[in-house]
């Protein structure tokens, strides 16, 4: 057979070769350009819905757990007793009450400061009785604007920041007009011994109600610091909202601080009737704690300098942790400066100064360590049930403070990714604080051996005999004030729910005494609904703390 030829293929001129060679590169180059602009297109329809779904649904993506920057799920019982805790600042408000959301409560006292040609009609009832004291309700004031700082976007996420604002106005509105000129406040409205001889609704006062002043004569270093502080921390609540508002609280904090620091001395000195109601055992601490809130209002280094180098060591108290309440403000001005080396704010700080801003910080974790069951410096004051119990007049104050600074300390840790809390060589975490917050705030919602809240108005029991003088008068009552006293005496509950109210609590022996003359007890103040408002407002969900009040 003829050999079978291997066919060849034709030679190709090499001109051609090279430009069907240059024809599919390009071809190549222009098919994966496609592809890669279709993959940036498709990637990019796919961010948009995914960022959409997260927006609608913040728990939609499997790996979206709460940490910092990212929420989580609302604890709806912790947004009931929120709601309910701040009726209580509409229940205690004086003058031309506004949008009122308090049925049985009507104006009074709009006749306050005309002795001064002054308009001090506004502000807040302290507590059960019908003057309006200076010192808590500026401290009150305080500690709403540092749980609006630090939660204003949970309480507007359950919409209760509009309520926050309104009743830290209602107070600062009364704090700037008590504060005429420079050295010169007006810290109380009320004859304190007057009114406790009367039982009477505020509606219905017809008593005399002078106003008490401090001034350069008679120093109150102790309260007029702590208006300083009021103003200047609610100057930045309100710093984007209103900014004229903002200016004019935060000039007059500084008024007010310069002149606290000028003319030392304590108020219950120069206004000796207060002694009996809120006697103050001491300054320093108020000193330090308006000058830490007007560093944060101005960023002035000259506060700076003088809480840290000039009266650190003088005022400080660099000793045992004490507990925070409206006359001790040491262990707030730890925990606000801790705030400091955790979110990074110390641009320009000296080493001096920074030295002593560590003094403050390992205070506040001290106290931390002393809140902790199973710390080696646990605290013993507790009841059975874990309450923190100082003190069995108004014990709740003490327990709602601690565990305010607990859950704010534990969301800076948080925030900072700070994993460990150093106990004396045993170690806990930021989970822990909030564990420990969390056990307090149920105590006082009911899950105690009374099994009642203490906060009224939240569950099925809670007090009805509360220590209040409007709450426990019929609003259609006649009666003038001495004649009051038959309601005081009454064996029928209030007829008027003071709702949002904290009574004062327990005893150590976890008993609970529902009795109208039990003011021990029985009494609600408006700091501890500044308390509970701010410590709630931590609960409500796992976030991050703005990196600053700025």
């Amino acid at each position: 057979m003829e050999a079978i030829k291997k066919l060849k293929p034709p030679k190709t001129p090499p001109k051609e070769v090279e430009a069907i060679t240059k024809n599919v590169e390009v071809k190549k180059n222009e098919f994966w350009g496609w592809c890669v602009l279709a993959s940036f297109l498709a990637l990019l329809v796919i961010s948009c819905g995914v960022y959409t779904l997260v927006k609608l649904f913040p728990n939609f993506l499997p790996h979206n757990k709460p940490g910092p920057n990212r929420p989580g799920p609302i604890a709806r019982n912790y947004a009931d007793a929120l709601g309910i805790a701040f009726q209580f600042l509409d229940v205690q408000r004086s003058g031309k009450l506004v949008n009122n959301r308090i049925p049985w409560r009507g104006d009074s006292a709009l006749r306050d400061g005309s002795d001064r040609n002054l308009d001090l009609s506004k502000g807040l009832y302290d507590a059960g009785d019908n003057v309006k004291f200076g010192f808590p309700m500026a401290f009150t004031a305080t500690l709403l604007s540092w749980a609006i700082l630090e939660y204003g976007q949970r309480m507007a996420a359950v919409e209760q920041l509009g309520h926050a604002q309104d009743s830290l106005k209602w107070i600062t509105d009364f704090l700037i007009n008590a504060h005429p000129s420079p050295n010169q406040l007006y810290v109380q409205v009320g004859d304190p011994d007057l009114d406790h001889e009367c039982w009477e609704r505020p509606e219905g006062m017809s008593e005399r109600r002078p106003a008490a002043q401090v001034n350069a004569s008679f120093p109150g270093s102790d309260v007029a610091a702590e208006v300083a502080a009021a103003m200047a921390s609610a100057s930045l609540v309100f710093k984007k909202i209103d900014p004229d508002y903002s200016f004019t609280l935060r000039t007059n904090a500084e008024e007010l601080f310069a002149f606290a620091d000028l003319y030392r001395g304590a108020y219950s000195v120069s206004i000796p009737q207060v002694k009996k109601f809120y006697n103050s055992t001491g300054y320093g601490d108020e000193l330090l704690w308006a000058a830490s809130w007007l560093y944060y209002a101005t960023r002035d280094p000259s506060y700076l300098k003088y809480l840290t180098v000039i009266n650190g060591d003088v005022f400080g108290n660099w000793g045992d942790p004490s507990w925070f309440s409206w006359d001790d403000k040491h262990a707030g001005t730890q925990v606000l400066l801790a705030r400091m080396n955790f979110l990074g704010e110390k641009d320009g700080i000296s080493p001096d100064e920074n030295a002593k801003l560590q003094m403050y910080t390992r205070m506040a974790q001290a106290t931390m360590c002393t809140l902790l069951p199973g710390s080696p410096s646990a605290t013993s004051s507790r009841t059975a049930g874990g309450l923190i119990w100082v003190s069995e007049w108004n014990a709740l104050q003490y327990s709602l403070a601690a565990t305010f600074l607990a859950v704010l300390y534990s969301d800076y840790m948080a925030t900072s990714q700070v994993q460990t809390l150093f106990c004396d060589g045993t170690t806990f975490s930021s989970k822990d604080l909030r564990h420990f917050a969390i056990t307090q705030a149920d105590y006082v919602l009911g899950k105690n051996p009374m099994e009642m809240s203490y906060l009224v108005g939240y569950g099925m029991d809670y007090p009805r005999y509360i220590h209040h003088r409007g709450s426990s008068i019929p609003v259609d009552s006649r009666t003038n004030c001495r004649e009051g006293f038959k309601w005081y005496d009454s064996p029928d509950p209030n007829p008027n729910i003071p709702t949002g109210a904290v009574v004062g609590g327990p005893f150590m022996n976890e008993t609970y005494v529902d009795n109208r003359t039990n003011h021990r007890q029985a009494e609600p103040t408006t700091y501890n609904s500044a308390f509970i408002v701010g410590l709630l407002s931590g609960l409500l969900t796992t976030a991050s703390v703005p990196q600053s009040f700025g």
